[in-house]
């Protein structure tokens, strides 16, 4: 089985996460400017095939899209036109950016260590990839 990967897609910033290779649990991986993650995706599969990509659905408490939306709808219709064979699937992410900064706080990540741009965003990467392997 090939690795899982997830994204955590923002206007600035991608968290980006990967499965290990019996897709069983989620490592956050790194983060990357949105405006490189096309680059990322072809070098990534370049040294690794991807075949699953889990996205972000970024939908308010009530369910209702939220402002992000369409610009990750966008992205993601760019994914699959790059990578026609990739199985997009998108996971609802509504409280993975409030849950993964919790767990870094209980994790003991030091404050300025949390205050990095970024660190989040590749937990809520895995927290997103997390759910989907739940849900399968």
């Amino acid at each position: 089985m090939s690795k899982i990967v997830a994204l955590d897609i923002g206007e600035v910033r991608t968290g980006i996460a990967e499965s290990d290779a019996m897709q069983m649990m989620a490592f956050p991986l790194l983060t990357v400017y949105t405006s490189e993650l096309m680059g990322y995706l072809n070098s990534r599969n370049l040294e690794e095939p991807l075949n699953i990509v889990v996205v972000g659905a970024p939908t308010r408490w009530d369910g209702s899209p939220s402002t992000v939306a369409a610009f990750i709808d966008d992205l993601c219709g760019k994914i699959t036109r790059t990578f026609p064979r990739v199985q997009l699937v998108r996971v609802d992410e509504r409280f993975t950016s409030s849950l993964a900064s919790d767990a870094i706080i209980r994790g003991g990540m030091s404050k300025s260590k949390r205050s990095e741009k970024g660190a989040v965003d590749k937990v809520a990467a895995a927290l997103i990839l997390e759910n989907y392997l739940a849900q399968r």
